[in-house]
């Protein structure tokens, strides 16, 4: 049977602004890719990563130059073998996850041998600001669980101490973790970490810039630290051991749901945790990624929470993100 693909870029208004180390979006640019087989239609979302020179344009081209193989009949493998890691395939490969699925008539979890899914605890992001501005937005997400909260400010680690107690202060409830967006360089970090420790802070995200990864030889950390953009593929896995405790899984930097799923089965034979994250993402982007975060120990799904969402998105309750509905992908 002939599949036909098509892709658009499609526009969506941040709440607010989206602020960490590397800078404010007030909107995010996601592409679309759908595969047909003139009964079913299945749909994939990716975001492009902005610091790897990546845009939704490209992604958009990447995903439209494969319409050849995929009308000859190109499995998804082979076809996903075609393509670097990156928004193109995450958005393709969740496409065809997502026809593979209605042609079968079941659901992407019971595709994988997985549990029914259930709602997932999910970290709720607190932009980088002044410490008056954050412990503003802390004291906004009372009630939340799990806060994620990006540092990385101009001030540097003593900057971000004074952020993070004025969030406990603000929420002194919350669990927290802190995303550093590789902004700390070659800071005291295990200063930081036992300061941030004394905080209930649990994990600590990319403390250093990608590729400098071994200044954190021989660091005692009171926190354990998260490899973020250290963490691509599963070839990043060797120089993330003894480093990081946790390694953060995006589909958008794994290249889509097939080599996340491998990444985790990687990531366990090493010891190392998992959270699952997304890049700034409707729901139909967070839907894929649910199948990889029922896996791991902390799932920051909050994406749609953050901008203005597709209508038929995911249910947000409290601190819990629910399952995607088939009618939303898979």
């Amino acid at each position: 049977m002939a599949i036909s693909l098509d892709a658009s870029i499609e526009r969506f208004a941040v709440r607010g602004a989206f602020t960490i180390a590397r800078g404010a979006k007030t909107h995010v640019d996601v592409v679309l890719a759908q595969v047909s087989d003139g009964r079913h239609i299945g749909r994939g979302e990716g975001t492009a990563i902005y610091y790897h020179g990546d845009t939704a344009e490209l992604a958009l081209a990447a995903i439209l130059a494969q319409r050849g193989a995929i009308a000859a009949g190109a499995a998804r493998p082979d076809l996903l073998g075609l393509m670097p890691a990156g928004a193109a395939r995450n958005a393709l490969d969740a496409a065809l996850w997502d026809l593979e699925a209605k042609q079968a008539g079941r659901r992407v979890w019971q595709m994988l041998g997985l549990p029914r899914p259930q709602p997932m605890l999910t970290a709720f992001t607190i932009s980088l600001g002044d410490a008056s501005a954050m412990a503003t937005a802390a004291h906004g997400a009372r009630g939340r669980e799990l806060l994620k909260v990006k540092l990385g400010g101009s001030d540097g680690t003593d900057g971000d101490i004074e952020r993070m107690k004025a969030v406990r202060m603000a929420a002194p409830d919350a669990r927290l973790i802190v995303d550093a967006n590789e902004a700390w360089g070659a800071a005291d970090i295990a200063r930081t970490a036992a300061a941030l420790a004394l905080l209930g802070v649990e994990l600590i995200e990319q403390p250093v810039p990608a590729g400098q990864d071994a200044v954190l030889d021989g660091v005692r950390s009171a926190v354990p630290l998260a490899a973020d953009e250290s963490c691509q593929t599963r070839a990043s896995l060797d120089e993330i051991v003894g480093r990081y405790s946790h390694i953060n899984i995006k589909l958008d930097k794994a290249g889509g749901l097939t080599e996340a799923l491998a990444l985790v089965h990687a990531a366990r034979m090493r010891g190392l945790g998992v959270m699952t994250g997304c890049m700034l993402c409707t729901s139909l982007g967070i839907a894929p990624a649910f199948h990889v975060a029922m896996q791991g120990q902390y799932a920051d799904l909050d994406g749609p929470l953050l901008i203005e969402d597709r209508a038929d998105g995911l249910r947000f309750e409290h601190s819990d993100v629910w399952p995607p509905e088939a009618q939303l992908w898979g």
